[in-house]
């Protein structure tokens, strides 16, 4: 399953601090917790969505709702909190890996359907809201070369496109992947 996390940061001065928590302290901690098997973050370049993504492949909702989720990453922003804003939190079915999106890539999401994508010549990936705030109920996603996607900026509006801020970090448990990216 994919859990995803999106919000935006509101305080430009302690932002570098964040990003340096989040990508380099967070993200390994999340990937050391059994269950989580991918963990890679991104940075919004197009508008309209928040700033910040975060996804990972978990075992299931349950992995979230562990002691060790709870000891090891889960809750853990309580400094970072007043300047949090726009924060989203999704469990998806349907795609069994996340893209590992590496860099000169780009990661393109959308609620809007998944033609926007294949008409960018792209196989978007199909995923359904199955817990916490389910709202967008359905996501497609698809990562491409940056240079593939000529006309960034006159993509749709509901076609939101993020940058990877961090590797794709793997557990040594990580399933093999099952679906083209």
């Amino acid at each position: 399953m994919i859990y995803s996390v999106e919000c935006s940061f509101a305080e430009p001065s302690r932002e570098g601090e964040w990003n340096e928590f989040y990508s380099y302290r967070k993200l390994p901690a999340l990937i050391s917790v059994s269950g989580f098997h991918t963990s890679q973050r991104f940075k919004a370049i197009s508008a309209g969505c928040p700033v910040y993504l975060a996804i990972h492949t978990i075992d299931g909702l349950d992995v979230l709702d562990g002691e060790e989720y709870h000891e090891k990453g889960g809750g853990n922003f309580a400094r970072w909190q007043p300047d949090i804003t726009d924060w989203h939190r999704n469990l998806y079915d349907g795609v069994d890996l996340a893209p590992d999106v590496t860099t000169g890539e780009i990661l393109l999401l959308t609620s809007a359907g998944p033609d926007v994508l294949t008409r960018l010549g792209l196989t978007p990936q199909a995923m359904h809201a199955v817990a916490m705030e389910r709202n967008p109920e359905h996501r497609w996603l698809a990562s491409a070369p940056a240079a593939d996607i000529p006309f960034l900026s006159q993509l749709p509006d509901a076609v939101h496109v993020y940058l990877p801020m961090t590797p794709r970090l793997t557990s040594e448990s990580a399933p093999a992947s099952t679906t083209e990216a």
